[in-house]
């Protein structure tokens, strides 16, 4: 037998037994290296005793049900890495709330090993439209283009945008931080249905940075955080302005490609989950190209786990977009992009019609869960799921943060 695999035979019998005897919450053991416990190794982080299978004879299925909190992370020198893992097809299957939802998929990545459960006909790697999950792509292709171009992200938007500077009615100081960050302080007046009669043509964008620009400010920048889609327009545009091309061409050559995300864009894919309402399924509305870089992608389950994967890797990058950029007195704390937690979480979602999508990153945990669900009405639940997920980790319940976070 070739060397590791009694060891890798034996994580996967391990793998298979506590997918199908456990419940939502168990302790699993996991040593350096990925090396999976040796049959009847007691598992270790609460003592409770259980052991593997076929540990002894008369093993019972006995478990662990005493949740604790994820224990320090090990230094590299550690012989034994801890960790608390969950059956997430059980867990989903026992929110009672999710079962009138046609398709849900949902995943976890928990220091580089990942767990995907689906309810309906869907798998890992199905589409779904994730709406303002897209923010997420934005920011990190915008401050890679930044960080890459030497352009400082204190740097007003108006510097950026010449074009647009004959009809700049907003503060001129307005950075590319604060619309980022949602503190730009905007006047809120163009919805969509006004950005989506410019058409979709290849200035499109452009003109719609435009018109929010002509709105002016209803307040100072920095002084209070608003969500607002009009602050993506303008990244958008300054997004494909640093690049000389589109937003949709700039997305794809400074984050999609690098990143290996080969089956998230703007494209219709050719295999989709539908969306619905209560029992309607609705049909495919287009997604006007003026409001693509606030929430316009597909995705998967699988790919937006390979995003939570990425960006702790790149250090500098995940410590400017989680620094808070709100005030002791705005109604949340936001980094560029994201909300964030009370415990290093960050997390948001989407809404479209038809479409519910919820994401949560702890990055010193090296953590990531993501669900994607086709119904308007899964959003709570989604939340739960994620909160139930990551409160070992953390003790913090989110669900209700993440589901009333504005998208």
């Amino acid at each position: 037998m070739p060397p590791g695999a009694k060891a890798g035979k034996s994580l996967r019998m391990w793998e298979r037994w506590s997918t199908s005897t456990v419940p939502a919450q168990s302790c699993v053991v996991l040593r350096q290296g990925g090396v999976g416990l040796s049959i009847g190794e007691v598992c270790p982080p609460c003592g409770c005793g259980r052991q593997t299978p076929r540990g002894r004879k008369d093993h019972d299925g006995s478990r662990c049900a005493h949740p604790r909190p994820m224990p320090p992370r090990p230094t590299l020198a550690s012989p034994v890495h801890t960790m608390c893992t969950v059956n997430l097809q059980k867990l989903m299957e026992q929110q009672t709330s999710l079962r009138d939802v046609p398709a849900i998929a949902a995943g976890v990545s928990a220091e580089g090993s990942r767990t995907t459960a689906t309810l309906g006909p869907v798998t890992a790697e199905s589409s779904f439209r994730i709406a303002s999950l897209t923010k997420v792509f934005t920011s990190v292709a915008l401050l890679r283009t930044l960080r890459d171009k030497g352009v400082p992200l204190e740097t007003p938007v108006v510097e950026l945008l010449p074009g647009l500077a004959p009809d700049w009615r907003a503060d001129r100081s307005i950075t590319v931080e604060q619309i980022l960050g949602q503190v730009s302080g905007l006047r809120e007046s163009v919805d969509g249905a006004t950005v989506a009669a410019l058409g979709d043509g290849d200035g499109a964008l452009l003109e719609a940075a435009r018109l929010v620009v002509l709105a002016g400010n209803e307040r100072e920048p920095g002084r209070r955080w608003s969500y607002y889609n009009g602050n993506y327009f303008l990244a958008g545009s300054v997004l494909a302005a640093l690049n000389g091309t589109t937003y949709e061409s700039a997305l794809e050559d400074n984050l999609l490609a690098p990143w290996g995300l080969e089956r998230t864009g703007f494209a219709t894919p050719a295999a989709y989950a539908t969306g619905w309402s209560g029992t309607t399924s609705l049909p495919l509305l287009s997604y006007p190209r003026t409001r693509r870089p606030s929430g316009g992608l597909w995705s998967s389950v699988s790919e937006l786990l390979a995003v939570g994967e990425e960006l702790p890797a790149d250090r500098d990058l995940l410590e400017e977009i989680r620094r808070p950029r709100t005030r002791p007195d705005d109604p949340m704390s936001y980094g560029l992009g994201w909300a964030l937690g009370p415990s290093g979480q960050m997390y948001l979602n989407g809404r479209l019609p038809g479409y519910r999508a919820a994401m949560v990153l702890i990055p010193d945990r090296d953590y990531v869960s993501v669900a994607l669900a086709n119904q308007e009405s899964a959003l709570p639940a989604l939340a739960r799921l994620l909160s139930d997920l990551q409160q070992p980790l953390t003790g913090d319940d989110i669900a209700e943060a993440v589901a009333d976070f504005a998208a």
